[in-house]
């Protein structure tokens, strides 16, 4: 069992081992008296399983199931929910728990920091993107017309359930999707990360049982736990900033030290991804298209001086080795207005988190549009940049 302590205002544990969601009565605070389970159709039996423990123990449950994916995240889906808490008498003492992947967590989350302007929540999420990265951090939110995640809160859980046994039932893309968010940790912070990646094979990357997998899970938790702390609410990287320009950076290092762009860090690769996903119509999944805008920004760091063709030569490597895409062809227009409305933008300047060294995280604000497309470019072929400048 691994147990990180998050340093939130209200400081909470995740717990990492096989049979976590078996602690959630444990976890439920001794004044609450109700307890609402949201959590997607295919997960109905093991919420279930859930709600019998809790009814053991005398609290009154809810069961909330929702679309799966994506689609959870909507007004609609929220608006349903809402009147089930209505409907139930649910009080600020309750009881909100996301169980799931990273969708249902956020969805959750909100639902908990917009009902009665705020209600208590705890995650049991079930994939490796739900572990490394949705749960942990206090980010809720859902998807509108205009992207993903523009509707949202900073609501922090009561604590976060990570059971790696929930792992064994999930097809090899969604482990592959999770890792996407891991070996983000590994090139933003933890290097680590990267060699467990390259001294293994896929299959033992991707074995749900495997030493290797869990270690590859808490090294990230433990990265998104120190980019978030002193940084909630994801301010640390705004200041200094003018066109054309990078802030100075300073690796988070993996002991503790934080970085200077706070926890902007974890969104690397985020701005094109978030596009991507819109562009697809949320068919292609979160990490894969995360993996996508990972090669882009190395691309554009490289380009702009920041970083060696062996680090984006690295970047591709290791994304594939754990079954991930390192290409995607499309206009780029779209993805260029999906950008513009990115969380990270601050007006009409572009910026993206970018490495200036391995494990240094930095941001870039409004390069130019030539650069931008050069970059994208380069992921239609799979080809790497031959030179700063290219």
């Amino acid at each position: 069992m691994s147990t990180l302590t998050i340093r939130a205002q209200l400081p909470y544990d995740v717990v990492v081992e096989a049979g976590a969601h078996d602690r959630l009565p444990d976890l439920v605070p001794g004044d609450v008296a109700r307890v609402a389970i949201v959590h997607p159709h295919a997960l109905s039996e093991r919420a279930a399983g859930h709600a019998r423990a809790l009814e053991e123990r005398g609290l009154a449950v809810l069961l909330l199931p929702v679309p799966d994916g994506e689609s959870a995240k909507s007004i609609a889906v929220l608006t349903g929910l809402w009147d089930a808490l209505g409907e139930a008498g649910f009080t600020r003492s309750d009881l909100v728990v996301g169980l799931g992947g990273g969708s249902t967590t956020d969805l959750a989350g909100f639902l908990a920091a917009s009902w009665l302007r705020g209600v208590r929540f705890a995650t049991l999420p079930t994939t490796v993107l739900g572990m490394v990265d949705a749960a942990v951090g206090g980010k809720t939110g859902i998807n509108v017309a205009a992207g993903k995640n523009l509707v949202g809160a900073f609501h922090e859980p009561i604590g976060v359930l990570c059971d790696l046994d929930a792992l064994a039932t999930l097809p090899r893309a969604e482990l592959s999707s999770g890792l996407a968010e891991v070996v983000k940790c590994g090139f933003i912070d933890d290097l680590a990360i990267l060699e467990l990646v390259e001294s293994h094979d896929a299959a033992t990357l991707l074995d749900p049982t495997s030493p290797v997998l869990e270690e590859l899970i808490t090294r990230g938790i433990a990265v998104k736990a120190r980019a978030i702390d002193g940084d909630l609410r994801e301010t640390a990287g705004s200041a200094g900033e003018g066109n054309g320009t990078r802030q100075g950076s300073r690796a988070l290092g993996g002991n503790g030290n934080g970085s200077s762009i706070g926890r902007e860090a974890v969104n690397y690769g985020h701005t094109l991804g978030h596009a991507i996903e819109r562009a697809s119509g949320y068919t292609v999944r979160h990490g894969e298209a995360i993996s996508i805008g990972m090669v882009f920004v190395a691309e554009l760091a490289h380009r702009t001086g920041l970083i060696g063709a062996d680090v984006v030569a690295r970047h591709r490597a290791d994304l594939s080795k754990v079954v991930l895409p390192t290409t995607w062809d499309g206009p780029f227009e779209p993805l260029l207005d999906a950008m513009r409305i990115d969380k990270k933008a601050r007006g009409a300047v572009l910026r993206f988190v970018v490495l200036d060294g391995l494990g240094h995280p930095t941001i870039l604000a409004g390069p130019d549009e030539d650069v931008l497309r050069a970059s994208y470019e380069a992921l239609s072929s799979g080809a790497q940049s031959s030179g700063v400048g290219a």
